[in-house]
């Protein structure tokens, strides 16, 4: 990434701009761009982020954020997206997901209500339903879009990523039953990456990379991490 210059952080199915990013993300020193498929959201691009030739030039951003997004989108249409990513990043970006765990849903189903709430969001309570078919009160405003049309367990999305041609993928399971993974362009600096992340809930993704980190001897913590590599 270029010095003395505004890194471009694209925000990858934004939805509002009340939502952000992740707190790493500093505004002085990100500029942020949000695209998303509804022009409702007011986002600064409108399109799909499984084909945004046309809307986002090729190697123009550093960084990609992706929130709760790539859940939404049909099966077909993921691998796409993720190559869109390697597309539009620079040699040395790297890409930031988050999305339901749906292993992990699906263990607690078996157990629970699955009307029974997992967690609190911003949007209100989230139900193991929400979490496997998309948020239903989002949906009954209208929203069809987010509607979850697939799903993700740490293997599988972690082999998408190699297979769009990202040189390595680090995938790590989350909180509140979800996914976190950073998928890395071949020049991407993964112990700044540690750094830029650390004291942060996803950390533990790059815990080897950080000597400052107390995680890097802990052998329980560092096996939460699955590293794919092309």
């Amino acid at each position: 990434m270029e010095c003395g210059r505004a890194k471009r952080l694209l925000n990858a199915g934004s939805g509002p701009a009340i939502g952000g990013t992740h707190p790493a993300f500093d505004p002085s020193r990100w500029k942020e761009v949000r695209i998303d498929v509804d022009p409702r959201t007011a986002p600064d691009l409108v399109g799909s982020i499984s084909d945004m030739r046309g809307v986002v030039e090729d190697d123009s951003f550093d960084a990609v954020w992706c929130s709760h997004c790539v859940e939404h989108l049909h099966d077909h249409e993921v691998l796409p997206a993720l190559r869109e990513f390697r597309r539009i990043l620079s040699d040395d970006g790297f890409v930031i997901i988050s999305c339901p765990n749906i292993e992990a849903v699906a263990k607690l189903v078996v157990s629970e209500d699955i009307e029974s709430v997992a967690y609190i969001s911003q949007a209100g309570p989230i139900r193991l339903l929400d979490m496997i078919f998309g948020h239903s009160p989002s949906i009954e405003a209208g929203h069809v879009h987010m509607a979850h049309r697939t799903g993700f367990t740490v293997d599988r999305l972690g082999r998408l990523a190699v297979n769009a041609g990202f040189a390595e993928a680090r995938v790590l399971g989350g909180e509140n039953y979800d996914l976190w993974a950073a998928l890395m362009m071949p020049k991407a600096d993964a112990a700044a990456l540690a750094s830029l992340f650390e004291d942060t809930n996803i950390a533990a993704l790059f815990s080897d990379r950080s000597p400052s980190l107390p995680a890097v001897h802990d052998a329980t913590r560092r096996k939460r991490v699955r590293i794919l590599r092309t």
